[in-house]
């Protein structure tokens, strides 16, 4: 007998207690991290948890609309890529509740949209730290895939990203140097345009 979606979130919330560990999540809470609900689990469990249910778009939704930290993180585990529009990405990042789960979505979802250059790019000219971060690391893991810009986009990436390196928040200033080398490390051409546009980071990026 298939399970119903509710049926499917308590047996996941359920099997949470196993994987609890109380100490990560009061560190968490120590870090400013707060959460409705927070296990404490850490990913490797979580990922394993996720090969269980696989890519599964409705489950996917159901759990992230759940105020907790690991129905949140399974959520960008088994949504199905092809199956998240632009403007379901730019919802999710409406309701993203920290910088970790950004990160998170990120990595595990949101660098493969056929949206995701046009988001990075939207995201990094946000005021809100919480955009700005995830556009930086999604624009990075984009680097890192091959992804190649226009002369316009290079200039406005690298304008964008020299305003961030001066940021206050350290956070913004280190996705924006993160992604700066992930460009570099695309060939010394694109390594000479980092140290030509922005010569304060030239001995952090390649030769």
């Amino acid at each position: 007998m298939e399970h119903s979606l509710d049926d499917q979130i308590r047996e996941i919330k359920h099997s949470f207690r196993s994987y609890m560990n109380g100490v990560t999540a009061q560190s968490m809470r120590d870090k400013g991290l707060s959460y409705f609900v927070n296990w404490g689990i850490q990913l490797p469990h979580l990922t394993e948890m996720a090969k269980q249910y696989g890519k599964d778009e409705r489950l996917a939704i159901a759990l992230w609309k759940e105020n907790t930290r690991e129905c949140k993180i399974l959520a960008t585990m088994i949504m199905p890529s092809e199956k998240m529009q632009k403007d379901m990405a730019e919802l999710w990042m409406e309701q993203m509740p920290s910088q970790e789960i950004a990160e998170i979505a990120v990595f595990n979802l949101f660098q493969y949209l056929s949206d995701a250059p046009i988001l990075a790019f939207q995201w990094i000219a946000r005021s809100e730290p919480i955009y700005q971060i995830a556009g930086f690391n999604l624009i990075a893991r984009l680097f890192v895939k091959g992804q190649e810009l226009s002369e316009m986009g290079i200039n406005e990436y690298l304008d964008q990203a020299g305003v961030a390196i001066s940021d206050k928040n350290i956070s913004i200033r280190k996705a924006a140097l993160n992604s700066l080398i992930r460009f570099s490390n695309q060939g010394s051409e694109y390594a000479m345009l980092v140290r030509k546009a922005l010569p304060e980071v030239s001995d952090m990026v390649a030769e």
